[in-house]
């Protein structure tokens, strides 16, 4: 996707390539913002292009109804190298956006509240003012992705109610600590690690359930932490592989059977 030029000509690129694949960025209905020609420009490109890559398997029907014949699904991948796994579990809550429609702050928020710890949230680019004035929440400074993972460590329950369906980074990052993160359904990332903390989009009322579970039910907490961690090595290390679930499996378990401790070294 190219905001500023949709209007691309992959001949170029093919004589040189053979193939040419376009690859989704931001939610699917995002073109739709652009003035009508590019508009009718982009989904030109699209229907010239071999195959397109989306997100996630809630994106392929739309790009099939466009009349696109081949929609792979290319789920966002997180390197993990280098990156430390949380070893101190704090109670602060974090929240995945700010408060814009396009990552659903104020529904995050609203749940939040309902645990009664801190209330954390990252400044990004969509930020508002007003947002500092919101006595409780702790707003992080803008840092790099690799301070952010390491920040992102030390909190005890995401929740990122977020309906645009795109990249789902955040619900990634937090199965990477084994932090379980409310969020709804449609996004990938969000519904392959974090099964038993997924809802419908706008389910307000199940989600305030979960989180109070979380809170409460310590056993229920541990269930999902454990889950998360295992889900994320999986989609972390074998996004474009499914055929090797099995075997990872097998991998976690034989570990798990040896008495060797336990969750927090397993990312």
């Amino acid at each position: 996707r190219d905001r500023s030029n949709p209007n691309v000509n992959l001949d170029p690129i093919r004589e040189i390539c053979g193939e040419v694949a376009v690859m989704q960025e931001g939610p699917h209905w995002y073109f739709q913002d652009y003035t009508i020609d590019k508009q009718f420009h982009y989904y030109n490109t699209l229907m010239s292009a071999d195959w397109v890559y989306c997100h996630n398997e809630s994106d392929v029907n739309y790009y099939k109804g466009l009349g696109c014949t081949d929609v792979r699904v290319m789920r966002s991948l997180m390197i993990p190298g280098g990156l430390v796994p949380r070893s101190e579990w704090g109670n602060g809550t974090i929240i995945g956006g700010n408060f814009v429609s396009w990552y659903g702050g104020f529904d995050s928020y609203m749940v939040a509240r309902e645990i009664g710890n801190d209330i954390w949230a990252p400044s990004m680019g969509r930020k508002q003012d007003q947002e500092d004035m919101i006595e409780d929440i702790n707003y992080m400074a803008y840092m790099s992705w690799r301070d952010w993972i390491t920040a992102l460590g030390q909190f005890n329950i995401g929740i990122h109610l977020m309906r645009t369906h795109a990249a789902g980074t955040f619900a990634m990052n937090c199965g990477f600590h084994g932090i379980p993160c409310i969020g709804y359904k449609g996004l990938d990332t969000q519904q392959i690690i974090h099964p038993h903390t997924t809802v419908e989009v706008g389910d307000l009322s199940k989600a305030k359930d979960i989180a109070l579970r979380l809170k409460n039910d310590e056993e229920f907490y541990q269930m999902c932490s454990e889950v998360v961690l295992f889900l994320s090595l999986i989609h972390i290390s074998e996004p474009t592989r499914p055929e090797r679930i099995g075997d990872a499996g097998v991998s976690v378990k034989k570990k798990k059977g040896g008495g060797g401790g336990g969750g927090g070294g397993g990312g």
